[in-house]
Order: structure tokens, then sequence, then C-alpha cells
């Protein structure tokens, strides 16, 4: 089953309160897990890093990320806060690290799973920290080539990490991202190449990325949410709102169930339909006992319950047992 992931982010907008209305929001969804951001401000940035073209465009009054990222911070009691409420509403909680500090945090936690976003991926100090701790990896590959992924996937290995506890997230580090950008190919390149598993942190709008992502293969979905799209703050409107994601989440289950096993048999729904729908050789005209079978006086006809159209060759030529009307099953 697709593990699906309700990416927070930072979509709280600094407000513990509207966190946990995220949580619930994701919960009820029947999202697996939620995933918020760990880190320091001063860890993240300098002063003067200017923001991106979409945070400019989505946030006012910041002259700089700084400025920015300081109202968003999460502190350490806030992630444990925030764990706590996702034990009680059994949802698993997750969280990004964007510096070592914040690793540690996370670390403290107890959490099962962390996440790497496509930032760090070039980040050597911050690969090899992750990858002491027992924690599976998932790790977003947006802006990055393969020589970039493999270059982290070695330095997360080189330092105790195991290929089976890594993903793998194709991803497009643009918010929305147009959806010629989004190239769910990749994640076959990927797969083959590294043979681990893959999913897709999904930055589109709408949600057909993502179930489309899920029927070729991905295992792990990660789609923004927010509580309204309207919203002050850099990812709202990159983001789906719980009745979208609700929708996303039937449509990718449903996905699931279209995908099925990989073994080509019989459906038993459709089993009764066989003897129905094939074919058995039949007498084309009357036929008498000792006649030689041929195509002249056979012919292949429903309902399936006789003996298959595969058997002609060696029915023709021989001689009939029996005599037999128009239609009637050939039993020779």
């Amino acid at each position: 089953m697709t593990y699906i992931i309700a990416e927070a982010g930072v979509n709280h907008n600094g407000s513990i309160a509207l966190a946990e209305n995220l949580i619930e929001a994701a919960a009820s969804c029947g999202a697996n897990a939620i995933k918020f951001q760990a880190w320091k401000a001063e860890n993240l940035v300098t002063r003067s890093a200017p923001l991106a073209g979409y945070q400019e465009r989505n946030t006012s009054g910041f002259l700089s990320q700084y400025e920015m990222l300081k109202t968003l911070e999460l502190s350490e009691n806030d992630h444990k806060y925030l764990k706590k409420k996702c034990d009680e509403k059994k949802i698993e909680y997750l969280s990004s690290a964007f510096d070592i500090e914040g690793i540690e945090v996370l670390n403290n936690l107890g959490i099962n799973k962390l996440k790497i976003p496509s930032g760090e991926i070039t980040n050597l100090p911050f690969l090899i920290a992750a990858g002491k701790y027992k924690w599976e990896i998932i790790l977003s590959t947006g802006m990055s080539n393969m020589q970039e992924i493999e270059e982290a996937l070695i330095c997360l290995e080189s330092n105790g990490k195991l290929r089976e506890q890594i993903t793998i997230l194709q991803c497009t580090t643009q918010y929305p991202a147009p959806l010629k950008s989004v190239n769910l190919s990749a994640m076959k390149t990927i797969s083959e190449a590294f043979n681990l598993k893959i999913g897709f942190s999904d930055h589109t709008e709408g949600i057909i990325a993502a179930i489309a992502a899920v029927a070729m293969g991905a295992q792990v979905i990660e789609k923004h949410l927010t509580l309204d799209k309207n919203l002050p703050g850099p990812d709202h409107k990159a983001s789906i709102e719980p009745d979208e994601f609700k929708l996303m989440i039937e449509n990718i289950r449903t996905t699931e169930l279209l995908i099925g096993n990989g073994i080509k048999v019989p459906n038993e729904c459709e089993v009764s339909n066989k003897a129905i729908a094939r074919k058995s050789i039949v007498a084309k005209k009357y036929i008498k006992k000792g006649e030689l079978l041929s195509s002249d006086n056979l012919c292949v006809k429903r309902p399936g319950t006789g003996i298959s159209p595969m058997q002609w060759n060696n029915l023709i030529g021989k001689i009939s047992q029996q005599n037999y009307n128009i239609d009637d099953l050939i039993e020779n």
C-alpha cells in the first residue's frame, strides 16, 4: 500500500493551534503520516539570503529568507507536543530536518523515519549526520542529477545506512511545479539505477500527478496540505485543502486496486463467464457416424463447454464416433 504523507511543512504559519488542526485534517483524510520541518533560521540561512520567487509572491513584509523563516520555526518542545498529538490521532509524525541540530532534535523524539529535503542532498556534513541513526531515510531529489543522487547515497551508506532503509522521491523544486516539469518517468530511471524504493514528492496543483505516480510504481507520495490556500505563507498556494486531499487518497487507493498483483490468471469474478464467452467445436451440418470430420462439417460457436477450438487440428480427419445434428457439441 502506498505510504501517503501530508506535508504540513510551514503551513502552520508558526501557530501550534493551526498545526494541531492540520494533524486532525490529515488523520481524517486517511494519510499515513503528517510531516513538519525541523530547523533554526540561524543555522539554515544567512541573514541576507534572498527570498525565492514563490516566497516573495506568497508573503509580504519580509526582506530576507531569515526574517520569514524565523517566524515559522518550531522549537524542540513544539515538535514533542505535535508528535504526542499525532500519536493520539494514530497518524505517524514525520519531519524534514534542514540542519544538524534539527536531526538531533528529531532523534530525541524517537522517530522511525527522517525526511531529507531536496536542498540538503549536496550537504555532506548533514548527510553524514543523518546516516548515523537507525531510522529509515526518505530522500527528495529536486534540482538533482543522477550523479548527485549517487554521491548522497554513497555518503549515507558509508555512514551506516542500508539500501533497504532508503526511499528516493522524484521531485520538482518549484511551487507550484508546472506539469511539464514533473518527469514521473525519472522514478523508473532512479529505481533501475540504484535498486531502491521510489516515490514522488508532488508540488503540482491538483491531484492527478500523485495518482499517476502511484500507477507508475510510486511507493511513497508526499503532498502539501493546507486548511486554506488563501492563508498567508510561502507554501499554501502550492498545497491542497482537506477535501481535495481526501479525494486524492481515495483515488490512490482505487488506483492500487486497479494495479493488482501482476499475476495473469483468470480472475474469480470472470470465471463464470468463461463458458459463455468462449467457443467449442460444433457440427456445422448433420454428421453421420463414421463420416470424416472436416472443415466442411465442423465450425466453432459458443458456448465454451465442449472441445476447445485449440484442438481443431486434432479433430480434422478423424472419424465421427456418432451422429451429430447441426450445432451439437462434438464429443469425439
